[in-house]
């Protein structure tokens, strides 16, 4: 991934916040036959297991991303955050020389690894029992899987293949306005606050505190460096 130094970022726990807030991927392997093979898979991040932490999920098992996994063979998996178009009506330079033009600010993490498939009948039980405590925790009333009939898990059990992706090299890329002065990075944030096209919305706004975040994390900086 193209990253230049100041979109780059490093910090384990903002990298595994957005992959947690995120976790619908794009899952790209590549098959021994050279194609690349691509899907949409939600990962979990367990960032206990193994040095740069693993990522677990499944796919059908009539999907041939499993089948197509060799030892050794390392794929990366796409996590995207919040992204907004920004147009260079919000900039205050506009006024002072017109010297602008649009762009789009995005969070984007990227994560290396070597796939392996699991198939064992009790470890895919393990695994989709995790999932489901993981994305039904925050309900009022969890669904587990003990509340389908065993017979009928076990069917659908038998329709997938684990996926456990052990980490091992990440990458971050947090192209939120860095490259603006002070008075752009403030209109860009008050601009999406106010997007014109129906209102604020979710991605808008999450976009707005990641600029307002990154320009406070700049100003601490260059406090210090003073």
């Amino acid at each position: 991934m193209y990253n230049p130094s100041h979109f780059e970022e490093t910090d384990p726990a903002v990298l595994h916040a957005l992959v947690r807030a995120h976790p619908l991927s794009t899952w790209v392997v590549a098959a021994p036959d050279g194609e690349l093979l691509v899907n949409h898979v939600p990962f979990m991040l367990d960032s206990s297991q193994g040095e740069h932490g693993t990522l677990i999920g499944h796919v059908a098992r009539a999907n041939p991303v499993w089948r197509a996994l060799a030892e050794g063979r390392s794929s990366v998996v796409v996590f995207q955050g919040p992204e907004a178009y920004i147009t260079p009506s919000w900039y205050a330079s506009k006024a002072r020389h017109g010297k602008v033009v649009p762009t789009w600010n995005y969070a984007v993490v990227h994560v290396h690894g070597v796939p392996r498939a699991i198939e064992d009948p009790a470890a895919l039980l393990a695994l989709v029992t995790r999932l489901t405590q993981t994305h039904e925790s925050a309900r009022p009333a969890p669904w587990q899987v003990a509340d389908a009939p065993a017979d009928y898990i076990a069917q659908m059990l038998g329709a997938i293949v684990g996926i456990e992706i052990p980490l091992q090299r990440w990458e971050g890329k947090w192209k939120v306005s860095q490259n603006r002065d002070a008075a752009d990075r403030a209109g860009v944030a008050v601009g999406l606050r106010t997007h014109p096209n129906g209102g604020p919305n979710n991605e808008a706004t999450a976009m707005a505190a990641l600029v307002d975040g990154k320009a406070a994390g700049q100003g601490a900086e260059q406090a210090a460096a003073g």
